[in-house]
């Protein structure tokens, strides 16, 4: 029985794809318009339940259907029925929905969310209404509400392909009078497509800016000469090193030991040794794998199926992918903690499985503390914890333990070009900008400095009101930032060997990680130059959040580093012949 019930809650969550509605009407048919939340403009992310301030609901009591997914209850969208009478195709004259009295509690609610710029966001079959509470005089320092609702709702056969709503009617906020709420809805025959609804809510002005081209077109140039350079300092290199060290196995052991050795054929025996803390490294790698794979995926979702124009379907497929994709964590950390002789493959698909879980949640729901503290939307129900804690149980680690399992019997043996010497190798000095922590934090600037005017692209869309439609241009600039990912991690770790410092694997993801480091540098820029964010919890939410977008994009090019840069050290090792 408790089976059946996981296996319910886990259908509910990928089956979240479908909305409440099927977007078809026949005349005269309830369309239900559902208030949602209201908050600061210039903080998005602090929203209250629409009715938290002294509002009245319309004199209608029940409707046919709804339900809540799980992406919206994560995202605070708090749905609520409004109680006005609109039925598909009938239009509505001014029509009363009810008087408030204005006590000192209530002129204190409407004055304070005046003052701060609160908006409200409703739904029409899915389409997003916005709304503004009320208006402050400047001359006068007065506050006003307004009163009046007009819709407009444009349909084209038996579908709502548009909605436009008109706030009118202003009434000052005085102790003691009266207010009287009304609406009006107006049905208008419109020539709009139900597939092209969504175009009046995207901005193609700001996101096809000739600014976001230009930008594409130089990360795509600094690849082309990126990807040359690394070409051509590392054949030419790599070819006067195959050379010397051809030209050192012709000569007999007194010669040899007379010459000067030296370079990355040095460390031959202890390249392929086991890296320090292997059961966490190797976590980190089959996480990452993973996460691409997920990126990846929603991104491809998105082109194709176009995501944005259903609500909460996006962070519902992230969700969906990231549990189905869980085999690859396994069988890529798995094997990889195999080949490097790991012994405890069970403390290490455990760690595997939960590391990013561990973080997201730990991260919501320290910030859930504040949306409870601040009776926000955003907090978390703890039934939705529940639903998220049965899925890392019953789906994510199950599926880790299938991939693990796989992963060590198909490509657990070590293959390693070169033996491993029993005694580890004396590293050289070397001088200040070849040490480990001078390359690893170096890495991480050009990977950022082909991604970084998307960034503001992203983060506007994420933390403004713009919806985010080009996810072409997303996934050209995230091939653009694999590749050059690949060839800095791969330059950086020629320079390491080649001062005989045989510490790569960890070089190499962290310095392709170290991009988070300056995309969470830059979060802070962004938040105090770009935004007019302000408050305890806006703050805390921004800092949380982007903190998990940064280690999320530094777990993703750690790995892509790596994969790179190990390829590219058994292709060099396997070419040299070792006596």
């Amino acid at each position: 029985m408790f089976f059946a019930h996981v296996f319910i809650i886990c259908l509910c969550v990928f089956g979240a794809f479908s909305d409440e509605h099927n977007h078809i009407y026949n005349d005269r048919e309830e369309v239900v318009l559902w208030m949602n939340t209201v908050g600061p403009y210039h903080n998005r992310q602090e929203t209250y339940a629409y009715f938290s301030l002294p509002f009245c609901s319309g004199s209608k009591q029940s409707i046919s259907h709804y339900h809540e997914t799980l992406s919206e209850a994560l995202q605070g969208v708090e749905l609520e029925f409004s109680g006005y009478e609109i039925d598909f195709k009938v239009d509505v004259s001014s029509t009363v929905i009810c008087m408030v009295d204005l006590t000192e509690d209530k002129v204190k609610a409407f004055t304070y969310a005046v003052k701060n710029e609160y908006w409200y966001q409703m739904y029409i079959d899915g389409l997003p209404i916005w709304g503004k509470v009320g208006e402050r005089s400047e001359r006068e320092n007065k506050y006003s509400i307004y009163t009046h609702k007009k819709f407009e709702i444009g349909y084209n056969g038996k579908q709502i392909v548009d909605i436009n709503l008109t706030t009118e009617k202003k009434e000052l906020l005085v102790p003691g009078a009266k207010i009287k709420f009304s609406y009006e809805v107006i049905w208008k025959l419109t020539p709009v497509k139900f597939e092209n609804r969504f175009d009046k809510y995207l901005d193609p002005n700001f996101f096809q800016h000739r600014i976001h081209w230009f930008s594409i077109f130089n990360s795509f140039m600094m690849v082309i000469f990126l990807v040359g350079l690394v070409s051509m300092i590392l054949m030419r290199t790599l070819r006067k090193d195959y050379a010397r060290y051809s030209k050192d196995e012709e000569m007999d052991d007194m010669e040899r030991d007379l010459g000067d050795e030296y370079g990355w054929k040095q460390v031959h025996g202890d390249v392929f040794r086991t890296p320090q803390h292997s059961l966490f490294f190797s976590a980190l790698i089959g996480a990452g794998y993973q996460l691409i794979s997920v990126v990846f995926c929603v991104i491809i979702f998105a082109i194709v199926g176009e995501l944005y124009t259903e609500r909460g379907s996006l962070l519902s497929t992230a969700i969906f992918v990231y549990a189905a994709t869980s085999p690859i964590n396994g069988y890529f950390g798995g094997s990889l903690y195999a080949r490097l002789g790991g012994r405890m493959w069970i403390r290490q698909m455990i760690v595997s499985a939960f590391l990013v879980p561990v973080f997201v949640c730990g991260t919501a729901f320290f910030i859930n503390f504040i949306a409870i503290y601040y009776h926000a939307s955003r907090a978390i129900p703890f039934g939705t914890m529940v639903a998220v804690t049965c899925i890392c149980f019953f789906v994510i680690l199950p599926l880790t333990l299938v991939g693990t399992v796989v992963g060590r019997n198909l490509d657990g043996q070590p293959d390693f070009p070169c033996r491993v010497n029993a005694v580890p190798r004396p590293i050289p000095e070397k001088k200040w900008f070849m040490e480990p922590a001078i390359i690893i934090l170096l890495g991480g600037v050009l990977p950022f400095g082909s991604i970084f005017i998307e960034m503001y692209f992203i983060f506007t869309s994420f933390w403004a009101y713009k919806i985010y439609y080009v996810y072409g241009f997303m996934l050209l600039v995230f091939t653009i930032l694999t590749i050059v990912t690949v060839c800095v991690t791969i330059v950086c770790t020629y320079f390491l060997l080649n001062a005989e410092d045989y510490r790569w694997q960890w070089t190499s993801f962290l310095s392709a990680a170290s991009t988070s480091i300056y995309v969470y540098a830059y979060s802070f820029y962004y938040f105090f130059f770009k935004t007019k964010m302000y408050g305890l919890f806006q703050t805390a939410f921004y800092f949380g959040y982007m903190a998990l977008f940064s280690g999320a994009l530094g777990l993703i090019c750690g790995t892509v580093g790596y994969a790179g840069t190990n390829f590219f050290v058994r292709k060099i090792y396997s070419n040299v012949k070792i006596d």
